[in-house]
C-alpha cells in the first residue's frame, strides 16, 4: 500500500519592535532573566494593555505579502489557560478575527512551483520563559509580552523538502521587510508541526499527530521525516488503532518523538473578545500606506537578478539566500561594479571569508561593498591583473588596507609600457628556442609555458593577455 504525507505548519516569530506589543517594556535580547519587563508583563493587577502600532503595521505588511484578505478592524481575544509561564492566566491573541486570512504563497521546490495555502496569519504576545532544572524550574519574563506572529498554514504540504522551503521562503520575507531578526540561537522562531498519513488514492485525511514547538529547520525537517516513518510503519503492520490524534514533542538527543498527551487531554481556552483594548480601524490610507513600503523580496531580487543582471539560477539563489549578502551585493552593483563580476568575488572569496567562523556576517569582515567595488574596478581597468586581484584580497583581510594602498606598498601596477614588454618577450624567446621548436611542431601549451616565463620575469607586472597576443605574433 502506497501512502502519501499531509503536513500542516504553525510559524511563530517574534516581530522586531522598539517596545513590546502590549507594555512598554522593551523588546529586546538579555542573556540575564528578569530585565526586560513592565508590571503588566508581571501580571500584576491594576495594569491594562496599550497596542504597539508599529506592530499592528508590520502584521498587515506580513499579510498583503501572503496575499491574505485582512479584516476591516484589528481585534484580541483572549486565551485563557494556567501555565506558569503565563502571569495573567491568559494570552492576548487573535482567535475570531486574525490579521490575515485564506492567503497563499507560491514556492519552488526542486525545480517545481508547489502553492501553499495559508490558513491565517495573527498577532500575540509570546510567554515567559521556563528553565527546567534538575530539582526546580526558573521563570524569566524578559520573554513575555514579546509581540509574536504566528502564522498558519493548511494541510497542504506533502514533504520535510517542501515545508522546509516554504519556512525558509517565509523567513526570508520576515528579514527582508525587518519585521524579524529570525535568530534561533534567541529563540525568534519556532513551529508545531502536523503530519498525518493517508492511503495515496484517498481523498479522506488521516490521523493528525502534532509536534509542538520545534525550535529549528534542521529538527522540524527530522521531525517530519520520523513521524512519516513512525506511522508509516504503524499502518503497514496494521495498527492503524496506534496511529492517535495525540500532542508529541521532539527529542534531539533520541532522535525521536514522544508523547504528551492525547486529545481527550485537549484543552478548551475559553476564547472571548478581550475587553480592554478597543477595535482599531484599518483604514484604506492605511493599507496603502503600508503597500507602498513594502520593500523588494528575495524572490522579486531573483528574478532580477537573473533577469537584468543575466546571473544563473543558481549564483541569484545564493546572493538573496541572506539579506546581508544581498544587500552587500546590491551596494557593490551601485557603486559601479560589474554585476558578473561582484557575484563572482562574494560567491567565492568573500563568502568564504565570512564561513571561516561561526556567528560571522558578511559584515564583520573588513572588506566593504566599497572596498571590493575598487578591488574590481583596478582589475577592470587593467591596474592589476585576475592573480594579483586574489592576492590583494588576501593582503587587504591581513594588513586592513584598501586594495589602492596595497597595489602602492607593494609596486603591483601593471606593466603599461608596451616596448618594456616587447624586450621582456624578446628575451624568453631567446632563452627558450627548444620551447619554440615545440611549439611550432605541434605542442600548442608551450604558448602558456611562454606565457608564464614573461610574467616571472615582469614578477607578474605584464598583462597575461597582452604578452600573450604579442608572443603569438612574433611566434607567426
Amino acid at each position: 500500500m502506497a501512502y502519501k504525507a499531509v503536513i500542516g505548519l504553525e510559524f511563530h516569530c517574534e516581530m522586531k519592535s522598539h517596545t513590546k506589543v502590549f507594555s512598554g517594556a522593551i523588546n529586546g535580547f538579555s542573556k540575564k532573566p528578569n530585565q526586560l519587563v513592565s508590571p503588566l508583563d508581571m501580571g500584576f493587577p491594576g495594569t491594562l494593555p496599550v497596542l504597539n502600532k508599529e506592530c499592528v503595521k508590520k502584521a498587515i505588511e506580513m499579510a498583503m505579502i501572503l496575499n491574505c484578505k485582512i479584516p476591516e478592524y484589528m481585534e484580541f481575544d483572549r486565551k485563557n489557560y494556567f501555565y506558569p509561564d503565563l502571569p495573567k492566566g491568559y494570552q492576548l491573541t487573535q482567535f475570531f478575527n486574525p490579521v490575515g486570512t485564506n492567503g497563499k504563497v507560491i514556492i519552488e521546490v526542486n525545480g517545481e512551483e508547489k502553492e501553499v495555502l495559508i490558513h491565517d496569519i495573527h498577532l500575540e504576545e509570546d510567554s515567559a520563559s521556563l528553565d527546567h532544572l534538575y530539582d526546580t524550574s526558573n521563570i524569566d519574563y524578559n520573554r513575555s509580552g514579546v509581540p509574536l506572529l504566528e502564522l498558519v498554514t493548511e494541510p497542504c504540504l506533502n514533504s520535510a523538502d517542501e515545508a522546509i522551503e516554504f519556512l525558509e521562503h517565509i523567513k526570508r520575507i520576515y528579514e527582508y521587510t525587518d519585521i524579524s531578526e529570525c535568530d534561533t540561537k534567541k529563540g525568534q522562531i519556532r513551529a508545531d508541526v502536523n503530519v498525518s498519513i493517508m492511503d495515496e488514492d484517498s481523498k479522506e485525511l488521516g490521523t493528525k499527530v502534532e509536534v509542538k514547538n520545534v525550535n529549528s529547520f534542521d529538527s522540524i525537517r527530522k521531525t517530519i521525516n520520523y513521524e512519516i516513518e513512525r506511522q508509516t510503519k504503524l499502518k503497514e503492520s496494521g495498527h492503524y488503532d496506534e496511529v492517535v490524534q495525540e500532542t508529541r514533542r521532539w527529542d534531539d538527543e533520541s532522535g525521536t518523538t514522544i508523547h504528551m498527551r492525547s486529545k481527550a487531554d485537549a484543552i478548551d481556552y475559553k476564547y472571548f473578545t478581550e475587553p480592554n483594548i478597543p477595535r482599531y480601524k484599518i483604514t484604506s490610507e492605511l493599507l496603502d500606506d503600508i503597500r507602498k513600503n513594502i520593500p523588494m523580496l528575495a524572490h522579486e531580487r531573483k528574478e532580477k537578478y537573473i533577469n537584468e543582471y543575466n546571473l544563473s539560477l543558481y549564483d541569484a539563489k545564493v546572493l538573496v539566500k541572506n539579506k546581508d549578502v544581498s544587500d552587500y551585493f546590491e551596494e557593490c552593483v551601485s557603486l559601479g561594479s560589474d554585476p558578473k563580476s561582484a557575484c563572482n568575488w562574494i560567491t567565492t572569496r568573500v563568502l568564504a571569508e565570512v564561513n571561516k567562523k561561526d556567528d560571522t556576517s558578511i559584515k564583520d569582515i573588513f572588506i566593504t561593498p566599497s572596498m571590493l567595488a575598487e578591488l574590481i574596478k583596478l582589475i577592470e581597468d587593467k591596474k592589476i591583473t585576475n592573480n594579483q586581484g586574489k592576492e590583494v584580497f588576501s593582503k587587504m583581510l591581513e594588513e586592513e588596507i584598501t586594495p589602492l594602498e596595497i597595489v602602492k606598498k607593494y609596486g603591483m601596477e601593471v606593466i603599461e609600457d608596451s616596448n618594456l614588454i616587447n624586450s621582456l618577450i624578446d628575451e624568453v624567446l631567446n632563452e627558450n628556442t627548444k620551447a619554440i621548436e615545440d611549439y611550432k611542431n605541434g605542442r600548442t601549451n608551450m604558448l602558456d609555458y611562454l606565457v608564464g616565463q614573461v610574467m616571472r620575469k615582469s614578477r607578474g607586472k605584464a598583462n597575461p593577455v597582452e604578452a600573450k597576443e604579442k608572443l603569438l605574433e612574433k611566434l607567426k
